[in-house]
């Protein structure tokens, strides 16, 4: 797989730079590949407009910061608003459908996948803080960049005490994810 850039954007306490660091860890220690993660938040952090971005590659990443993110993930109306400037044509646009609404045009053959993760961590695993966890699930559903056993064993490592609510999570959001895909 050539150079890849992911940028997520959320609001603060949404668990933006944590998803971003799991994804990395899963990409980098799980599944060998060359990855380098950074992050940015205002001055506000909590509530307000927060993204993380990660690179990855088969090879040595030379240059760690996203240009044009082929991946795009915004959680929240703000950052979508502040970050999605850049988007590469024939990118792929991943919203949290009850908080973002598309407003501003596109670059050509975007690919946009709404999908209700905020509500699927509140009502059905039955906690917002799992959100970040059912969107990887669906980063990996639509893209392929990271493997559904990559992020249990990283979720594993990282959560040990909460892996069962965070497997419901990610199974979750994967299965989203395809549904998104499909339609």
């Amino acid at each position: 797989m050539a150079r890849t850039e992911i940028r997520i954007g959320g609001f603060g306490g949404q668990g933006i730079v944590t998803m971003a660091v799991v994804l990395g860890e899963t990409l980098s220690l799980v599944e060998g590949r060359q990855c380098v993660q950074t992050q940015s938040y205002g001055p506000e952090a909590r509530g307000g407009a927060s993204k993380s971005e990660i690179v990855v590659d088969d090879e040595e990443v030379d240059y760690p910061k996203v240009q044009e993110p082929d991946v795009f993930i915004a959680m929240s109306r703000a950052a979508y608003l502040e970050y999605v400037e850049g988007l590469k044509e024939d990118g792929i646009l991943i919203i949290d459908e009850d908080l973002v609404e598309i407003e501003s045009d596109l670059p050509a053959g975007v690919k946009v996948y709404r999908v209700p993760a905020t509500r699927i961590a509140d009502k059905e695993v039955g906690t917002k803080q799992a959100t970040n966890v059912v969107m990887l699930g669906v980063l990996a559903a639509i893209t392929g960049i990271v493997t559904p056993e990559g992020l249990k064993q990283a979720i594993k490592d990282r959560w040990p005490r909460f892996v069962d609510t965070n497997f419901k999570a990610l199974e979750l959001g994967i299965a989203a994810g395809k549904k998104a895909l499909a339609s």
